[in-house]
């Protein structure tokens, strides 16, 4: 598996891939575009938190 992207990686509007909450157990990915970054620290070992345009909220997985 990749390494996680740190923040300074990640970008408003860049396209990538979130696992939510709720999928943690399963590794389910949501694609999407990066509306807000959530997390202020520089890296965080699950993903760095982020809000997609849609709305959902996960921690980035890796950058599509």
């Amino acid at each position: 598996m990749d390494a996680i992207p740190s923040r300074d990686k990640i970008k408003i509007g860049i396209s990538v891939s979130i696992v939510q909450k709720q999928d943690q157990g399963s590794g389910k990915l949501t694609d999407g575009i990066v509306k807000r970054i959530l997390t202020s620290s520089s890296f965080h070992p699950h993903g760095i938190k982020v809000e997609l345009e849609s709305g959902k909220i996960g921690r980035v997985q890796k950058i599509s």
